[in-house]
Formats: C-alpha cells, sequence, structure tokens
C-alpha cells in the first residue's frame, strides 16, 4: 500500500509489555505486512522469544525497549514507584515512537495497559501526524483493581486517563461483543469486534510429531533423580536401539504407536496471576485422585509406589493417570510449584514449563483436554489460550464467568465449571475408559476439530480488522 505525503505505508505496533508474550499482537504484525502489505515496526518490551513467523518476516521489524523499574521494589517504595515509573516510561515509548522509528500511517496500540500507553501513543500520533488505533483486550482499571481494590484512588485516576485517552483514538477493536456493548454504552466508544482466532500453526498434531515433541520434553515430563509420582519412573530409556520409549509413544524401527496405558495429557496455560485461581485445579486433582480410589475399591493402606509399579508393568484402569502440563511465566508460580510439591496423589502428576513459540502449539495439538482457569478482571474478555487449544483441535474445559459462552460451546467443543468438585466430576466423566472408550471426550474433540476448521486469524482479520485499519489510514492522509 503506497501512501501519501512522502510516508511509505507503515503501520507501528505498540505493546507495553513481553512481544513474545503477545500473540495477539504479533499476529496483527503480521496481517499488517502479509494482508496490507505494510512495512511494520513492533515497539515492546524483549523477554520471551517471538514467533519464528514474525521474526523472519522481511517487512516486521522489532524495537526493544528497556525495562524501567527492576522486579521485587519493597512494598514500602510502591506508591512511589507507581507515581515515577509512568513518567519515565511516558519518555521511553515517546523517544522509541518518535525519534527511533520511521513515521508511521498508523499506531496500533495494546491496552491494556492504559497508563502510560495510550497517552504516550496518542501524543506521538500528534508528532507524527499519524493514526491512532486501539485492541481492547481488557480495561486496565479493572486488572490494577485486583491487587489495589476498586475503592483505590490510584484506581479511579487510571480508569479516568483510560477513558478519556481511548475516546481519542481513531478507532477502536475489541475481542467481544460483551465489551463492544460496555464501550457503547458507558464509555461511548464505537469498537469493531474482531475475535481472536488461531494462526495456521495452532493444528492437531501428527503422531510423529507427538513423538518427537515428548522426546524432546523428556527431561522436563520426568522429575528430577530421587522425586517420584504416577509418571516418574519407567520412562526414557533406550530398551535397544531400535525401541525409543516415552511417557506417552514408543518407536520400534519406524513404527509409531501410541501406549494403551498412558497417562491422559492436560494442558493448562496461565500468566500465573490472581485472576487464574490456580487453586481451583490442585483441588480438583485431590478429588480425582480420592474418587478413582474409592469407585475401584483400593485400600487405603496401599503404598503409591506399589501402586505405580503396577501401572507400569502395563496393567490398564478403568480411570487413567492425568498428567498436567502447566505452561506459562507470572508471579504466583513458585507458590503454586510448593504447593504441588505438598500433594501427595497416586494417579495425578503436574509439570510446570515455559515452551519456545513453536513447540507450544505441538504441545497442544498431542493433548486429550485443555484446562483454562481464567476468569477475567471486566469479565468481558474472552481466554486466548482456549482460541489456541480450538486451533489444534483441542476441547476444553473452562471456568464459567460472564461471556465465556461467546467461545466455549457447552458439550460441543468444552465444558464449563464454577468449583473444583464440579471440574473433578467432568474429568471422571470425561476420561472414564481413556483412551479408547471414552466417548464423551471424542465428541467434545470432534466439535473442537469442526471450530478449527471453520475460521483463522488471517480470514476473521481480513472481515473485520483491514476495512477500519484502511479507513482509518486514508482519513488521516486527507
Amino acid at each position: 500500500m503506497a501512501a501519501k505525503g512522502g510516508k511509505r505505508g507503515r503501520a507501528c505496533v505498540v505493546v507495553l509489555g513481553d512481544i513474545g508474550r503477545s500473540p495477539r499482537m504479533q499476529y496483527h504484525a503480521l496481517s499488517l505486512a502479509r494482508q496490507v502489505s505494510l512495512e511494520v515496526d513492533i515497539v515492546a518490551y524483549g523477554g520471551s522469544e517471538s514467533h519464528s513467523a514474525v521474526l523472519e518476516h522481511q517487512s516486521i521489524h522489532i524495537h526493544k525497549m528497556w525495562p524501567t523499574f527492576p522486579r521485587g521494589v519493597p512494598s514500602i517504595l510502591k506508591p512511589l514507584v507507581l507515581l515515577i515509573k509512568p513518567v519515565i516510561q511516558v519518555l521511553v515509548l515517546l523517544w522509541f515512537l518518535c525519534i527511533k522509528i520511521p513515521a508511521p500511517d498508523v499506531f496500533l496500540v495494546q491496552n491494556p495497559p492504559s497508563v502510560p500507553t495510550l497517552v504516550a501513543v496518542k501524543w506521538a500520533s500528534w508528532l507524527r501526524r499519524s493514526a491512532f488505533i486501539v485492541d481492547w483486550h481488557n480495561f486496565g482499571y479493572t486488572l490494577l483493581a485486583l491487587s489495589l481494590g476498586r475503592s483505590s484512588r490510584f484506581v479511579a485516576i487510571y480508569r479516568w486517563f483510560e477513558r478519556h485517552f481511548g475516546k481519542m483514538a481513531d478507532g477502536s477493536l475489541c475481542v467481544t461483543r460483551a465489551m463492544q456493548h460496555e464501550l457503547a454504552q458507558n464509555w461511548g466508544i464505537k469498537a469493531t469486534v474482531l475475535y481472536d482466532q488461531p494462526p495456521e500453526f495452532f493444528r492437531p498434531a501428527s503422531l510423529e510429531e507427538k513423538h518427537k515433541l515428548f522426546c524432546r520434553l523428556d527431561k522436563s515430563l520426568r522429575k528430577p533423580l530421587g522425586v517420584q509420582d504416577c509418571t516418574s519412573t519407567g520412562t526414557g530409556e533406550m530398551l535397544n536401539k531400535d525401541i525409543n520409549e516415552t511417557v506417552f509413544t514408543t518407536l520400534v524401527g519406524t513404527d509409531i504407536t501410541s501406549k494403551l496405558d498412558r497417562p491422559a495429557l492436560i494442558v493448562s496455560s496461565t500468566s500465573w496471576t490472581p485472576d487464574e485461581d490456580f487453586g481451583i485445579l490442585l483441588e480438583a486433582a485431590v478429588m480425582y485422585d480420592r474418587r478413582v480410589a474409592a469407585i475401584l475399591n483400593e485400600d487405603d493402606s496401599i503404598q503409591e509406589e506399589a501402586l505405580w509399579k503396577e501401572m507400569q508393568s502395563g496393567k490398564q484402569y478403568l480411570y487413567p493417570r492425568l498428567l498436567f502440563v502447566i505452561t506459562g511465566k507470572g508471579p504466583e508460580k513458585e507458590k503454586y510449584e510448593e504447593k504441588i510439591s505438598r500433594l501427595h496423589l497416586k494417579r495425578v502428576a503436574f509439570r510446570t514449563m515455559w515452551l519456545s513459540a513453536e513447540d507450544y502449539p505441538l504441545l497442544l495439538g498431542s493433548a486429550d483436554l485443555g484446562v483454562c482457569l481464567h476468569t477475567s478482571s471486566s469479565g468481558l474478555d474472552l481466554p486466548m489460550k482456549v482460541v489456541d487449544m480450538f486451533g489444534c483441535g483441542l476441547p476444553v474445559c473452562a471456568v464459567s464467568y460472564s461471556c465465556i459462552k461467546e467461545l466455549v460451546q457447552v458439550e460441543k467443543n468444552g465444558l464449563l465449571f464454577s468449583s473444583s468438585s464440579e471440574l473433578a466430576d467432568e474429568l471422571l466423566m470425561l476420561f472414564k475408559g481413556f483412551p479408547d472408550a471414552c466417548d464423551s471426550l471424542k465428541g467434545l474433540r470432534n466439535g473442537a476439530l469442526e471450530m478449527s476448521s471453520s475460521r483463522r486469524w488471517a480470514t476473521e482479520w481480513e472481515e473485520h480488522a483491514k476495512a477500519l485499519i484502511l479507513e482509518v489510514i486514508s482519513k488521516n492522509l486527507e
């Protein structure tokens, strides 16, 4: 796209956060480059690696800002940091947006965080005579209220800035119809709904891809030496040079098979933040463990080691072992890892890990079920992790909240729960007879596969975002 006034046709994607952990903004950058043929500058913090499709695209240029404050600031200094940090961030942002990068035709900024991002981008758009679009993922003031409380003066000030500068944008995108209604009715902002959809690299994994992934993750899937659980022994050994065995698969010569006595693989992706109550999942795991033991009339005196030895001899049970793989980074990770280490479970094991942008879709495409604990600070956004899971044909059990049914179709591609007991019931129902005789799970998987084939990010973006972005750029150039 050629632009008037000497500009080349350029967009700037702004994220006051780790770009590697902002997949929606990475997908925006790819669409702006591929579908509108713009040069794209990404201004964001570094940290996690972006997807290779972003890194390798010749028209996408990533500019990494430096962090403004170290983590672990003493609590007595936090009020001072709340005041000083936005000022420094504004200066850093303005330097990148007004000096470091070429003048764009449009700034596309992720919200939240709102302060100081919206302020800095609006000022930069004035100075560089560029258009300014906000992509509303959630509300920043509701996230701040999780730690400070709704009655906090800081929260009230934050909300004023978010609303005032949000209204000054030339256009807005948002993630749900519920958020679109809230923005229109109470904020005076007209927004276009752009649902999150998975890009093409989220898809079901082949058996060969699964086996290679499990081989790469073998050390992470097995506990360190001296710590045992129901999946930590009897795997990962080379039985002979022609047989390669993982927790889930066996390779004999060139033939790969899935083990009949394998554990069910359940994936939950989390940012380890207060808006996800991970305790629900731990409690559900304990309930599953105890209820299965009761259903099978197992003697409480049976030692875990004796049961694990029996499991690894190849014996199948009506209910399988469950291996929960929890991916992500965040502030509450260590707290929950400590809680997990204190659990004594016979049939359930947990692993926490951080995966590359290429391996994460493969893990989802290899799993049997996804669990989402996202509840939303505003109740108006949808969890992108569920979108990714559906893209891989992975059914989901998700926490129920106000607008989640815009994404999860109950008993078609997933189930909802409101308590740990409900989640435990769903796990028992879905995995009874695993891996071959679990019809309910197979039905949900078919629904998720159907959904994965119907919509993709490029199609959704073409229909709902492209026209808005081109219109905003065109008006700005008049």
